[in-house]
């Protein structure tokens, strides 16, 4: 994984913290948008830990050219600033998740590895105004979007699975990205996000 942070003290920090984690090796670092693009492209990280706010080339508009340019690569925005605006922002450049830099480190580790995996992370606080502010098809993708429906429906994972053509697996993760982005801890839940916001 690459981090990439302006504060020199912050980026040395986390490297150093998950660095001794179990499972996470820290490929290099990175002062702003420009040297994350070059540093990424020397290492290919599986996941980048993206500030938002830096000199130059920001955090969105790395995350914006990283996908493009390793599509593979999942990008976990992590900042000071809650706002709306920048989450907005992050999740139309491609990013999986947005947290807040009060993460404990081992909780900060657990995003990572979810991250890898393909499991969208959101500080609570975050999602929930973002939630309460827009609609899903701004925060999630037309299949999730149409996974959602289908939960809301009352279908099973093996029913998904048969009418959307997918593994039962895929399905899976689908679901866990969908209560994820929308900060919704189950079934229920999404079933009535979804009916509040029109989906079914």
């Amino acid at each position: 994984m690459l981090v990439v942070d302006d504060q020199d003290l912050v980026r040395e920090g986390i490297a150093a913290l998950l660095g001794i984690q179990p499972g996470i090796e820290v490929v290099g670092s990175a002062r702003d948008g420009a040297e994350a693009l070059d540093t990424a492209a020397a290492h290919r990280p599986d996941v980048v830990l993206m500030d938002v706010r830096m000199p130059g080339v920001d955090g969105v508009s790395a995350t914006a050219q990283l996908r493009r340019s390793l599509p593979g690569c999942k990008v976990v925005m992590l900042t000071t600033f809650n706002d709306d605006d920048y989450v907005t922002q992050a999740l139309r450049a491609g990013a999986v998740g947005y947290l807040l830099k009060n993460l404990p480190a081992a909780e900060l580790a657990r995003a990572v590895r979810l991250a890898h995996a393909g499991v969208a992370q959101f500080d609570q606080t975050v999602i929930a105004n973002l939630a309460a502010g827009l609609p899903a098809p701004e925060l999630l993708t037309p299949r999730e979007t149409e996974v959602l429906r289908l939960v809301s429906a009352g279908a099973t994972n093996k029913e998904i699975a048969s009418r959307l053509y997918l593994s039962e697996g895929t399905v899976k993760n689908h679901i866990s990205r969908v209560l994820g982005r929308l900060g919704l801890r189950d079934r229920t839940q999404a079933a009535l996000y979804a009916r509040d916001n029109g989906l079914i």
